[in-house]
């Protein structure tokens, strides 16, 4: 019991070590990303730690394992150099049973891979595509920046040049909009306004922004016709239900949904998902003889090699991921393929390992 709590305590504190450095890479780069979006007010700055926080469950979904694997690496590499296997066999602890081990705390974090990858990222994806795609498709007060013309796509252009402290009302409105005539032509629509707010049509779901007191003027390059409409209370259509992003993709679908779905999309994305968890056990197996290293050699002998080996593994499921999702590769074949190539080589690793070692 003492061996397996200090076996896996150590083979957890260092996975945890590689996958807070891996997870803070992939998360500073990102937030960057986000953080030039809200800065040029293509999103509100109160939105970043949600978005940040919908993308977790896909960082570690791809991080766990890869930590992990180099965690059994490195921490059984010291241990190999320190000659602390060596006494354990001695001691009558063999491969065999240092295997089982290992195998414990690999159960854990398939447990862990297994509920980000069957459930927690294809909602977060779901949630964080669905507030963006909200958010490009309406003006929102919150990204608004006073006294700042604003693109916020579509050919929507927006200026306000203050706003209330609750930011529920705009003073000096001006919106720019690029519509189709009823010719079909287009056609760029001006909108100036002393304030305005924002309402849903509870029936539909519509956004609307209700302008008050301005003029709404119709014009285009080269046309000798314009239009001039003089308003008290005008609203503008930021925004329809119909008109959202209709997020019926495969990857965005829960697991239990892609069960009844014969599309290769569902069946690519269905075996992907179930692909994550199952790498675990089978890197295991891989890591555990990869990580018996000679004294002499030092702990970091075999790492590159085995990212190397982990690399071509996560690639050839990415590349099988792509040919079923286009029909090029049959969902009956799919990717199981590739983790029994991988789990008959870790199998025959941990067989040599331990011939070589005389056992």
């Amino acid at each position: 019991m003492i061996i397996f709590r200090y076996l896996t305590r150590e083979i957890l504190i260092t996975m945890a070590a590689v996958a807070g450095v891996l997870l803070l890479v992939i998360m500073g780069s990102r937030f960057i990303r986000y953080f030039s979006d809200a800065a040029a007010g293509e999103i509100p700055v109160s939105m970043l730690g949600t978005l940040m926080l919908l993308h977790m469950p896909g960082f570690l979904e791809l991080i766990l394992p890869l930590a992990f694997f180099l965690g059994i690496l490195l921490a059984y590499g010291q241990l190999y150099l320190n000659s602390e296997i060596t006494v354990l066999v001695a001691c009558g602890v063999g491969p065999n049973r240092l295997l089982k081990v290992t195998m414990l705390p690999a159960l854990v974090v398939t447990v862990l891979v297994a509920t980000c990858s069957l459930w927690l990222t294809p909602s977060g994806k779901r949630q964080n595509d669905t507030l963006i795609a909200e958010q490009e498709s309406r003006l929102d007060f919150s990204a608004l920046q006073p006294g700042r013309f604003q693109d916020f796509g579509d050919g929507r252009t927006a200026y306000t040049e203050s706003l209330n402290d609750d930011k529920t009302r705009m003073q000096e409105v001006f919106i720019s909009e690029r519509q189709r005539r009823d010719d079909g032509g287009p056609e760029t629509v001006v909108t100036r306004a002393e304030g305005g707010y924002q309402t849903v049509d509870p029936e539909t779901g519509s956004r609307f922004l209700v302008l008050n007191d301005g003029q709404r003027y119709g014009v285009d390059p080269g046309r000798n016709v314009a239009e001039r409409l003089v308003f008290g209370t005008y609203a503008v259509r930021l925004s329809r239900a119909a008109d959202m992003a209709q997020l019926d993709d495969a990857e965005y679908r829960p697991t239990a949904e892609l069960f009844g779905r014969d599309t290769p999309e569902a069946m690519a994305q269905l075996q992907w998902r179930f692909s994550m968890p199952l790498m675990i056990p089978i890197l295991t197996l891989l890591a555990f003889p990869l990580s018996r290293v000679n004294p002499r050699q030092g702990r970091f002998a075999k790492l590159l090699p085995a990212i190397f080996l982990h690399i071509s593994y996560l690639s050839l499921l990415l590349a099988a991921l792509d040919a079923i999702g286009r029909g090029a590769l049959a969902p009956a074949i799919g990717m199981w393929p590739i983790h029994l190539g991988y789990l008959l080589l870790g199998l025959w690793l941990t067989r040599r390992s331990q011939l070589v070692g005389g056992r």
